[in-house]
C-alpha cells in the first residue's frame, strides 16, 4: 500500500501544531526531527520536514502529495495550489509596520519609500492594490532590523504577538492579510494517495470540531427544561436523563466555546445547577 507524503515546516511553532494534531487525530510518528522525513507507525503516511518556503514548490512538482502550511506562504510563492482544509491553528498576520517615532497618517505616506520584506510578491500586489510606488528590499530574516540600520523606511512582516516588533522600535500601522495554517494538496496528487488525504482530512475536521466546542452536562428542575432547551443549542437536541430526586433532570449538550460563557450564564439563570464542562477530544457529525 502507499503511503501518502506529507510536508511539514521542520521547526518553529508551526511545526509543533502541526504534529501535536497528527498526534491528535491518532497517528504516531516515529521520532524524526532531525531527518528529512519519518513515517507513521499506524497510518500509511510519511512526513517530509522542510522550510517553510520551499513547501509550494515540493507540492508543484508533486515530491509531496499534501502540506500542512502557512496560508501566507502559499498566497506569496503557491497561489495555484489549493487549499483543501483551514486548520484554524499558529495564527498570524501580514503586516506592515514603521519605527516609532514616524508620524504614519495613511498608505500615501510610503510613496517613494523603502520596504523590506520576505514577501515581495504579496506587497507588490498590495501596493498596486493602493496605487503606491516603493522601492522593495527584499530579505530573508530579521526583517524588523532593517530600519534601525538604515536599510529601510518601513517593513513588512509575518506578527503573531507583536513582541518582535516592539523590541525593535517598530509600530503596526497596517494589516495586508491575516493567515492560518492549511492542508493544501498537490496538484499532482494521485488517486490512491488523494483517499488516504480525505481519510486524514476527516480526522482533522473532527478534531477541530472538537476544540471548538465544549460538552456541558447540568441539572435543572423539570419545569425548566423548555427554557433550557431553547438556550442549548446542542448538535440535534439535548439529551435529558431523569435523576433519583423528583422533579430534577439531567442535561447534556454540546456548545461552542466562543458563547461558552454567555450561555453559562443563561443558564444559570433559568436555575441550572452543577454544571460541569468538559472538553472534547473529537466530534464525528
Amino acid at each position: 500500500m502507499s503511503k501518502l507524503k506529507i510536508a511539514v515546516q521542520k521547526s518553529g511553532r508551526l511545526h509543533d501544531d502541526s504534529m501535536k494534531i497528527l498526534k491528535d487525530v491518532g497517528i504516531s510518528i516515529d521520532n524524526g526531527r532531525d531527518q528529512l522525513k519519518a513515517s507513521a507507525k499506524n497510518f500509511p503516511l510519511e512526513v517530509f520536514y522542510l522550510r517553510n518556503g520551499d513547501i509550494p514548490q515540493y507540492l508543484r512538482d508533486g515530491i509531496v502529495d499534501a502540506a500542512i502550511i502557512g496560508e501566507n506562504v502559499l498566497i506569496e510563492k503557491g497561489q495555484d495550489i489549493p487549499i483543501i482544509e483551514k486548520l484554524g491553528f499558529s495564527s498570524c498576520r501580514l503586516s506592515l509596520a514603521v519605527p516609532k517615532n514616524i508620524q504614519f497618517k495613511s498608505l500615501k505616506d510610503l510613496q517613494g519609500k523603502r520596504i523590506a520584506t520576505s514577501y515581495p510578491n504579496t506587497v507588490q500586489a498590495f501596493l498596486n492594490k493602493n496605487q503606491i510606488k516603493a522601492n522593495l528590499h527584499i530579505i530573508n530574516g530579521s526583517v524588523e532590523i532593517a530600519p534601525n540600520i538604515g536599510l529601510a523606511d518601513a517593513i513588512v512582516d509575518i506578527v503573531s504577538s507583536g513582541s518582535t516588533l516592539f523590541k525593535n522600535n517598530l509600530k503596526e500601522v497596517d494589516v495586508l492579510l491575516q493567515s492560518e495554517a492549511v492542508l493544501a494538496e498537490s496538484p499532482l496528487i494521485s488517486n490512491e494517495s488523494k483517499n488516504i488525504l480525505n481519510k486524514l482530512k476527516f480526522r482533522f475536521q473532527s478534531v477541530l470540531k472538537g476544540r471548538q466546542n465544549k460538552y456541558v452536562l447540568l441539572n435543572a428542575p423539570n419545569n425548566k427544561i423548555p427554557d433550557i432547551i431553547e438556550i442549548l443549542p446542542g448538535m440535534k437536541s439535548p439529551t435529558i436523563l431523569p435523576l433519583a430526586e423528583a422533579g430534577w433532570s439531567s442535561l447534556h449538550s454540546v456548545i461552542n466555546k466562543n458563547d461558552f460563557w454567555q450561555i453559562i450564564d443563561k443558564l444559570k439563570a433559568q436555575g441550572a445547577e452543577g454544571i460541569l464542562v468538559c472538553p472534547i477530544e473529537n466530534m464525528v457529525i
